[in-house]
């Protein structure tokens, strides 16, 4: 059976057939996800009752493995998982729901912001692959949001303005909007800000898009709060409904996203059901700026 494409939203987002991922892909068949992630932006897989190993092949189709380490609260000791995949679940190590005012549960409702996957890093996510193990009966849609849609609906003067701009992106800021300010200073020390361009350009066609994310919380120059109201009006023009795909998970759905140009958020959810989701991300090749130190 041939790969087959269905788009799903009028911007982005390809539901795709034909493909058993529980299977090594041929390299004709890594080049064809790969120009479609290109085009896309999202991939929506069913049906894929995959292993942690088998979704971590697939993954490494792209690129390399991002280090996980620095991304998350929980100490190495503490990982419910230990395949290399990243757990965005809601379950401790003993596989049960986490305390609701758990300090690691209460990190994690940051991924219910509009964000980009590790832009808080010198070089940031390329691609993302969440694969449905465990969904939760209330709640839990995944939404993303096409970034290079949202840049080309920008008025040219808006255009003009944020074209050279740099942000500084950190965990700390996405988690401080929330309540969330208690670190160590460990903590402190690995969630350090990093730059990064307010507009990126993909290496392959050449589409502009907005890189947005909870992450930023500062531009650079600007005064802190004429830089949060840009990033403000930007965040809210680039989540119009126009510009978004709301993602209902069925039980085995794997879904890939290119991180640098599109957001995503999860949805609330009933955080006393458990909700297993396991994501492999493949890593970066370059900063979007030249990384020096944010202070």
């Amino acid at each position: 059976m041939t790969i087959a494409i269905r788009q799903l939203q009028k911007h982005f987002v390809g539901e795709v057939s034909g493909l058993d991922l529980r299977k090594p892909l041929t390299e004709a068949e890594a080049r064809e996800v790969e120009a479609a992630m290109d085009k896309y932006a999202v991939l929506v897989f069913h049906d894929q009752d995959i292993t942690d190993e088998q979704q971590m092949a697939f993954a490494l189709n792209f690129g390399q493995r991002e280090d996980a380490r620095g991304g998350n609260i929980t100490k190495a000791d503490e990982y419910r998982l230990t395949s290399g995949l990243n757990d965005v679940s809601n379950l401790g190590k003993d596989g049960k729901p986490l305390p609701r005012d758990s300090r690691a549960n209460l990190f994690n409702l940051g991924n219910c912001l509009w964000h980009s996957d590790s832009s808080f890093r010198p070089i940031p996510a390329k691609f993302s692959l969440l694969s449905a193990r465990v969904v939760n009966p209330k709640g839990g849609n995944t939404e993303f949001a096409d970034m290079r849609a949202a840049y080309d609906a920008l008025d040219d003067e808006t255009k003009a303005e944020i074209e050279d701009l740099v942000c500084e992106h950190s965990l700390m800021y996405s988690r401080g909007s929330l309540g969330f300010t208690e670190y160590t200073d460990e903590e402190k020390a690995m969630f350090k800000p990093v730059l990064q361009r307010l507009v990126r350009t993909h290496p392959v066609h050449r589409r502009k898009s907005l890189y947005l994310s909870s992450h930023a919380g500062k531009i650079v120059g600007m005064s802190m709060p004429e830089g949060r109201l840009l990033l403000r009006d930007l965040n809210e023009h680039a989540t119009q409904p126009e510009f978004v795909y709301v993602h209902k998970w069925k039980l085995h759905d794997l879904v890939m996203w290119d991180n640098r140009q599109t957001m995503h958020r999860v949805r609330r959810y009933d955080q006393s059901q458990p909700r297993d989701m396991r994501r492999a991300t493949v890593a970066g090749t370059e900063p979007t700026v030249q990384q020096q130190a944010a202070e």
